[in-house]
């Protein structure tokens, strides 16, 4: 099976049976670069929530006919994960970025940390961000997700402080923590988990997290890297929320 593709748009009342186009830039790609042959079994999402899956049933150059044999939804996330990343080298960023959407983060913020080596800024700040969002878009393809994650624009430390403040539950990883991962119960709603960068989360930054009501958390008895240790959070914190969720 092939890759996800994605389509501007899709038919709300799109029916098993019926024929969808994929066209544009990626049905050239899929047929020109991917060369998807007759018979290969393809899906297609609005990266909204909504797709489609089935069998190729014809092939020209500017893109593909796909017959449905599967109407897909994805069900809203419980719990809704939003990852704050401290910018990571460049060549660093888009494993991380690639990683969070892979593992099924519903928002990634990139924050500027006063330990992060790389800056954002005018013209630079601008592609950077459209290289995660690209980064992030082909991740879900990959990986077959129905829906992009967010990726927001650059984040102050005030205003990461004031999203964790609203949250529901709001945890910062710390390697000085002393609370493991393992003993908190966070809620099926939603979470915000704050990623340091590889110098590490300042003291008046990881002071202003607190005071905004995040928890410091441990996630491994080593020290991660911060383009994994957001994934591997991530799917304890989830694997966490569910069994809370069942236990109730």
């Amino acid at each position: 099976m092939s890759d996800g593709f994605f389509v501007a748009a899709l038919d709300d009342h799109v029916q098993l049976g019926s024929v969808v186009t994929l066209g544009g830039p990626e049905g050239r790609h899929a047929a020109v670069v991917r060369r998807i042959g007759l018979g290969e079994v393809v899906t297609v999402t609005n990266g909204e929530g909504r797709g489609v899956r089935g069998p190729v049933v014809a092939v020209r150059k500017d893109g593909l006919d796909i017959q449905v044999a599967e109407v897909l939804s994805a069900a809203a996330p419980t719990p809704r994960i939003v990852c704050v990343q401290a910018l990571p080298k460049n060549e660093r960023a888009e494993q991380a970025v690639d990683l969070l959407t892979e593992i099924g983060v519903d928002e990634i913020v990139p924050w500027q940390a006063s330990r992060s080596i790389v800056r954002w800024s005018g013209e630079r700040g601008d592609k950077s961000l459209a290289r995660w969002q690209a980064v992030a878009r082909e991740a879900a393809k990959q990986s077959r997700r129905l829906t992009v994650p967010v990726i927001t624009p650059l984040a102050t430390t005030a205003q990461v402080a004031a999203r964790l403040a609203a949250a529901p539950a709001a945890y910062v990883l710390h390697e000085g923590a002393s609370v493991t991962v393992a003993s908190v119960r966070p809620p099926r709603t939603e979470i915000v988990l704050v990623v340091g960068p590889e110098g590490g989360i300042a003291p008046e930054e990881l002071a202003a997290f607190e005071a905004a009501g995040a928890r410091e958390i441990l996630i491994a008895d080593t020290v991660l890297r911060t383009v994994t240790a957001g994934a591997v959070a991530v799917a304890q914190l989830r694997l966490l929320a569910d069994l809370e969720g069942h236990a109730r």
